[in-house]
């Protein structure tokens, strides 16, 4: 069973693919789980539902120190998985260097443990990126449990992002191209087309692996939150010419060599993804972990006027929230405990020190 392999890497039955044959496959299929066992679960149990007659896939799942059972319900009910379990939680981006450090496949699939395949889901969007040069990364369409419209595809963060995510104001606005939403139809149809995107949502994303070894893997910097969107602007940043910079408020997609490579959206291949199926009780340690990796993300990539609105706009809309939970403790509808936490998780993204 792999017991003593370094890193906790344990590769079960090795029979269940051709991979053991071979020093390559077509797809490798990473799975970072953390505490989520009966999704996992649901997950695994999808992909193996979906296999292709002609390509093979392998699938790592990264357990980071679930307390569930998550690892060993993987070696019991999934044991041609290969699984690494590590003793710590390493952060998703960690995680999935782990598997990316092993997988064999031309192409590489991320994908969370809160979602399901559909159909071809996955065997589309390799087929899409196989039959398109220039793309280096498909997403496909997300979908509720319930099977409506989830939005799954953004632009890069601006200032206006910034400020709808404090102050929400209108949902038409919130899911207008101000707030880096593609409109809707572009989803719709019985046939849709892809098109280009700046990124699509990391619970399910499709790379080429030329692409990764070209770029490198994603930035450990990240703990967990917007590590997909690094890795995207990376690789979308990658045809600019030398010298070219971030000399505005945000990067500009659209002034770059014609020879870059390009990110879709393949909205024909659908994935449900159990989004808000979990607690939606304020987390404040999530909140936290999200304001420092965008900070971060505004520092490694965008211009200091943009960094000065957006620690402007931050620290507006801590305020806004700071008001609105006191609001919520005086009228009762806040215990006192959460309103000490989050509290606690607003001073300390006002002290992140590049925010």
């Amino acid at each position: 069973m792999g017991q003593g392999r370094p890193n906790g890497l344990e590769q079960n039955n090795d029979r269940s693919h051709s991979i053991a044959e071979k020093t390559t496959t077509d797809l490798s299929i990473i799975v970072v789980s953390y505490n989520t066992v009966a999704l996992l679960r649901k997950c695994l149990s999808s992909i193996y539902a979906h296999p292709h007659s002609e390509w093979q896939a392998e699938v790592l799942v990264v357990d980071n120190a679930s307390r569930d059972g998550s690892a060993e319900m993987v070696r019991a009910e999934f044991p041609q998985a290969r699984l690494i379990a590590n003793e710590l939680n390493r952060g998703f981006a960690r995680a999935n260097n782990q598997a990316l450090e092993l997988a064999t496949g031309q192409y590489i699939l991320l994908l969370n443990p809160d979602t399901e395949v559909l159909d071809e889901a996955i065997w589309q969007m390799l087929a899409f990126l196989q039959a398109t040069p220039n793309a280096a990364v498909v997403g496909p369409a997300l979908r509720y449990p319930d099977g409506s419209y989830q939005e799954g595809s953004f632009r890069f963060p601006t200032l206006a992002q910034i400020f709808f995510d404090f102050f929400p104001l209108n949902w038409r606005l919130t899911r207008s191209r101000l707030n880096g939403r593609y409109p809707r139809r572009y989803y719709q149809g019985e046939h849709p087309t892809s098109f280009e995107i700046d990124f699509p949502l990391g619970a399910c994303l499709m790379v080429k692996q030329s692409v990764v070894q070209t770029i490198g893997k994603l930035d450990e910097q990240f703990f967990m939150y917007m590590e997909e969107i690094d890795w995207c602007y990376r690789i979308k940043s990658a045809g600019i010419p030398q010298g070219y910079g971030a000399t505005g408020f945000r990067f500009r997609a659209g002034r770059r060599q014609p020879h870059h490579w390009q990110i879709y959206c393949l909205p024909s291949a659908r994935i449900i993804h159990h989004a808000g199926a979990s607690s939606r009780q304020f987390r404040d340690e999530m909140f936290y972990q999200l304001h420092k990796s965008r900070a971060y993300f505004y520092q490694k990539h965008y211009s200091r006027p943009f960094q000065f609105g957006a620690r402007w706009l931050t620290r507006a809309g801590l305020a806004w929230l700071t008001l609105q939970a006191t609001w919520g403790r005086i009228r009762g509808k806040i215990s006192p405990e959460d309103y000490a936490n989050r509290l606690r998780a607003f001073r300390r993204v006002w002290a992140i020190e590049n925010l």
